[in-house]
């Protein structure tokens, strides 16, 4: 139904954080494969990735990384952000209902100092992105990242939020 792609570098305990909370999605049957896409890491993102069976990519093209993920749906994510309670229910509502992208709540917990919010640009994935695989594919250009094809693209608003990135490199 749904798979993850998320890039790093040198996160592996962000990466672990975030595949953890995937787990209750992957044995709800929500999530199918998560795709791990990276940028010469040095660290063990690698190992940590492969412990939680996804596909680990070193080399790589985002149209073919694309057309090879087995859901219908995509979450483009960075390591680090988790989802938080109710998310499952709600992604797979969305998903049957809808064909539009999607993003998560901001984090209500966990947010910037109000100084730092101001005239700040939310950066494309800090609260992942759902789209149709289709949609992606036809979006899709070689040499793009995922930052890339995420930019620009209007979404609704899930009621479930994620708490950024951001948290758990700050937590490092």
């Amino acid at each position: 139904m749904l798979t993850v792609i998320m890039e790093c570098r040198d996160q592996e305990s962000e990466l672990a954080q975030t595949l953890s909370v995937l787990v209750s999605g992957a044995v709800e049957g929500l999530v199918s494969d998560v795709v791990v896409l990276d940028h010469g890491s040095r660290d063990g993102s690698s190992r940590v990735a492969d412990a939680a069976g996804c596909r680990f990519h070193t080399h790589w093209d985002i149209k073919d990384i694309l057309r090879s993920a087995r859901g219908e749906w995509l979450l483009l994510a960075q390591p680090g952000a988790r989802p938080q309670a109710g998310w499952i229910d709600e992604v797979m509502e969305y998903i049957a209902l809808n064909r539009q992208p999607a993003r998560f709540a901001p984090s209500r917990t966990y947010r910037l100092p109000f100084f730092k919010r101001i005239g700040r640009a939310v950066p494309p994935l800090e609260y992942g992105l759902l789209l149709p695989k289709r949609q992606a594919i036809a979006l899709a250009k070689s040499g793009m990242d995922l930052e890339a094809l995420a930019k620009g693209q209007k979404a609704s608003k899930l009621a479930s939020e994620m708490i950024p990135a951001w948290v758990a490199h700050a937590a490092r």
